[in-house]
């Protein structure tokens, strides 16, 4: 069973940082597309950053304009576990961050029906 799991989302000020995790299990996901997709109350799930596989041991990162410069997404194959390293955080980024992946190798997407798998989020509040 595929499985994907986030962590690390909390209650953080202005300015901070954090980082969050997704374990993913069930399956291979080193050449699979992965990302991170957002949602705040009222408005639609959108997309954050993702990952592609380039071949060999080489991915391809791809950022919502939003972000500017203050995310980094990166992952760990041998450990499966995707990350979303989050600086300069402001109000605005307060959301339910969601981790999600394709099932099959190919160039990445910021679309959310292009993912397959879904982990259920880990809330991000950022104070003021």
């Amino acid at each position: 069973q595929v499985q994907l799991v986030e962590s690390g989302g909390g209650l953080v000020q202005a300015g901070d940082s954090l980082r969050l995790s997704c374990a993913a299990s069930g399956r291979t996901f080193s050449n699979l597309p992965m990302g991170w997709f957002r949602q705040s109350p009222g408005k639609e799930r959108e997309f954050v950053a993702g990952t592609s596989w380039s071949g060999g041991r080489t991915y391809s990162a791809y950022y919502a304009a939003f972000v500017k410069g203050r995310f980094t997404i990166f992952r760990d194959s041998a450990k499966n576990t995707l990350y979303l390293r989050m600086n300069s955080l402001s109000p605005e980024d307060s959301a339910v961050y969601y981790c999600a992946a394709g099932s099959s190798s190919g160039p990445g997407t910021t679309r959310v029906g292009d993912m397959d798998y879904w982990g259920k989020g880990t809330l991000v509040t950022v104070s003021s």
